[in-house]
């Protein structure tokens, strides 16, 4: 009998990407109030203007639109079945820019741009360097970002055209971020509602702040939160395969930390209602269910917007740790390898009422 041909997709290896190389992701993907609910339930963020309609009509949203890590988990999760289902780890993100709000009732896709390529010297994986975009139902952009992420090679006898690594900004201009935000009514912005007094002006470059609390990851949360995005990541849910793997068990999906220590800085910069852009972020150290997350900031720099005198621009380090308070700001050794505590090194800019 002769075979027929698979219709299944394994994903792509190492040697299936090419330079300039274009991917338009399945599948469409309309967000609702129960994602942003369900978001909520799981990452436990406080941020009023996406938590209350109310609040946010008072300041000129027409609504509460959804949470921008929501927006940014939906978007990627579109891309991991063509770029990363056989990925060893996401390594890094760099230039991630929210560009439009998104409200229940939009629908979100994305397409995918290979801007770099690069085998590992042990020949059995590759970095493939992608830049992808998210669109609405009316082809706006809402977001794009670029990622970096280390991928297996089904054959190591394999080699790849071209060879390429681009180079990134080290942060994303501040006259590029804002435009996702309305002129804002901050007359109407109740910051005793939004559970802080604190605006732009009372931070200062080189300010530290120690969020206090901390968050247990589950082994079903963290698995719920990573199909919520429709993200088919094998290392994130069979433990068939992963425990077959160098660490015996599944990974969390790192982007879930990124939602965690979000949500655990409402304590202490709880009016940096909106994440205007993502400088560059590292996953540091994998973390594993049953571990607690802790987090800490500091204010790297401050910006005005031009045109607008409602909000200024924060930019802000925040650092996860795993099963350790971040009461001395775990950071870096004094040989410059990471703390062992730290699990993410996050670089943003927020916005904030003045």
């Amino acid at each position: 009998m002769e075979a027929s041909m698979t219709k299944t997709n394994p994903g792509n290896f190492f040697e299936d990407f090419r330079i300039g190389q274009v991917i338009r992701h399945a599948t469409p993907r309309t967000v609702t109030a129960g994602d942003a609910a369900l978001y909520t339930a799981l990452t436990g963020s406080r941020f009023a203007v996406q938590s209350s309609d109310v609040f946010a009509r008072a300041i000129n949203y027409p609504r509460a639109p959804l949470d921008d890590m929501l927006v940014f988990h939906v978007v990627f999760g579109k891309t991991v079945p063509d770029i990363s289902l056989n990925a060893v780890a996401n390594l890094g993100y760099a230039a991630c820019r929210f560009l439009t709000p998104v409200y229940p009732g939009d629908t979100l896709s994305t397409v995918t741009e290979i801007i770099g390529l690069k085998e590992n010297s042990n020949g059995k994986t590759g970095v493939v360097y992608v830049r992808s975009t998210g669109y609405n139902q009316h082809g706006d952009e809402v977001l794009d970002f670029v990622r970096w992420v280390m991928v297996r090679k089904r054959d190591e006898a394999a080699r790849i055209a071209d060879e390429h690594v681009p180079e990134l900004p080290a942060a994303v201009s501040p006259d590029m971020i804002g435009n996702a935000v309305p002129l804002l009514e901050i007359d109407g912005y109740d910051f005793h509602l939004a559970g802080s007094p604190h605006r732009w002006g009372d931070y200062r470059p080189g300010e530290r702040i120690d969020h206090v609390d901390g968050m247990t990851v589950e082994e079903a949360e963290h698995q719920m939160a990573t199909r919520l995005y429709q993200n088919t990541a094998k290392v994130h849910f069979n433990q068939w395969t992963e425990g077959q793997g160098r660490f015996g068990r599944r990974l969390i999906y790192g982007g879930h930390v990124i939602s965690l220590a979000r949500a655990l800085s409402f304590n202490g910069l709880g009016n940096a209602f909106h994440v205007a852009a993502i400088n560059g972020g590292r996953h540091v150290a994998p973390l594993f269910a049953g571990a607690t997350v802790f987090a800490w900031s500091e204010i790297l720099d401050m910006a005005e917007i031009d045109g607008r005198d409602d909000v200024g621009a924060l930019r802000v380090r925040t650092v996860a740790t795993k099963d350790r308070p971040s009461t001395d700001f775990p950071y870096k050794l004094e040989t410059g390898d990471y703390d062992p505590a730290v699990i993410l090194d996050l670089d943003t800019w927020v916005l904030m009422p003045k």
